[in-house]
């Protein structure tokens, strides 16, 4: 797939097109194979799009993309399908558990089409 013409100025290297945004089922989670690192993607209600890693850091499986989608005291959230484990859709937090995340990857939707980058670095909590 070509990137739209919006992602001109960025290598196709680092934005990866993956799917239509109208292709996402909203709170249901797509896995998709980008930069080499499967993930898991998740559109909310909101029509916002979120690139997390598949894998459970708890249950050692990738199934982050068969998880339940929610929020949490505001805070968007897939809970793992194997041990319920919570983790912010926008940081890759464990909400249950501060020492445990999962990678994140920066998400831009372009003339309908969900493009991701490389893995978000995350800073201010350890």
């Amino acid at each position: 797939m070509t990137p739209p013409a919006g992602a001109r100025g960025s290598s196709t290297e680092e934005w990866q097109p993956v799917c239509r945004v109208a292709e996402l089922e909203v709170e249901r989670g797509a896995t998709a194979l980008v930069h080499g690192q499967a993930l898991a993607i998740f559109r909310t209600p909101d029509d916002r799009v979120y690139a997390l890693g598949n894998h459970d850091p708890f249950s050692k499986t990738s199934v982050i993309a068969r998880g339940i989608v929610g929020t949490r005291g505001g805070v968007p959230f897939v809970a793992s399908p194997m041990h319920k484990h919570a983790f912010d859709l926008r940081s890759g937090r464990c909400l249950d558990d501060d020492h445990v995340s999962i990678p994140v990857y920066d998400v831009r939707i372009v003339e309908g089409v969900v493009l991701v980058g490389h893995r978000r670095v995350e800073t201010g909590w350890v």
